[in-house]
């Protein structure tokens, strides 16, 4: 279903509700813009992705992507998860560890007619540098190497937005730059909406172009990252982002 008074192509969200988990979200992403979600764990960051995703229902608000509403409480719409092109890349790979990484990304490619599945899933394992990898199953490969298989699953899916649940918690430090890298590298070559759950203000300094501050389901502050690493809103913003001076030196 699309909304003709929607003019801007981007993921719009709008969420709320009191209970079971208290949602009061509202934002916007531009395509080829990424957005940092960032808070303590329960914060209902997590949470707003799985909605955006298809995976859980709240009980008020709105969800556009392009002009199509995925969601919409007031008129009752409601699009399935498989019917929603999003990308969605969990922080355990969330990998069948019966299957091949070639196998793994063909999953994603259900609407390609199946004599074609195993050339795209390859070129898309190849451009995630995950070369001579193909025959490899979850269990042979690093946790790098399973992050890069889980993203070429999710651009499988010919997604119109990106979700990243705490992509690089799992790996080292080396690994974790590269990853950003790789990141940066889609964006570049796929401008969509990209939406990132991180605990690491590395991540978001060095990827995010925006940046939302979430505590108890609530937005405290969104802005460019500049705007909101310099200016936090209040003491409860600077000490999520570690800003407020120490006390042994202040």
């Amino acid at each position: 279903m699309r909304d003709p008074g929607i003019k801007n192509p981007g993921l719009s969200v709008a969420l709320r509700q009191d209970a079971p988990i208290p949602l009061d979200v509202e934002f916007v992403v531009a395509p080829g813009e990424l957005m940092a979600l960032v808070g303590p764990s329960g914060s209902g960051k997590t949470t707003t992705l799985r909605v955006i995703a298809g995976l859980y229902r709240p009980a008020n608000g709105r969800i556009a992507c392009h002009g199509a509403i995925w969601f919409d409480s007031a008129t009752g719409t409601f699009v399935p998860a498989r019917q929603r092109r999003v990308g969605l890349v969990f922080q355990s790979y969330a990998l069948f560890p019966h299957l091949t990484a070639l196998e793994n990304v063909m999953e994603a490619l259900g609407d390609v007619p199946a004599e074609q599945r195993r050339a795209e899933a390859h070129a898309l394992l190849e451009r995630m540098h995950l070369h001579d990898m193909d025959n490899r199953r979850p269990a042979q490969m690093s946790g790098g190497q399973q992050q890069r298989v889980a993203v070429a699953r999710a651009l499988a899916r010919q997604p119109d937005v990106l979700l990243f649940d705490e992509p690089f918690s799992a790996v080292d430090r080396v690994t974790r730059r590269r990853l950003r890298r790789e990141l940066a590298e889609i964006r570049r070559d796929l401008p969509m909406p990209v939406i990132l759950v991180t605990h690491d203000l590395d991540d978001v300094t060095r990827l995010a172009d925006r940046v939302c501050v979430m505590d108890r389901g609530s937005i405290l502050q969104r802005g460019t990252v500049n705007e909101v690493m310099q200016q936090p809103a209040n003491d409860t913003v600077a000490e999520l982002l570690d800003l407020l001076p120490d006390e042994e030196t202040a």
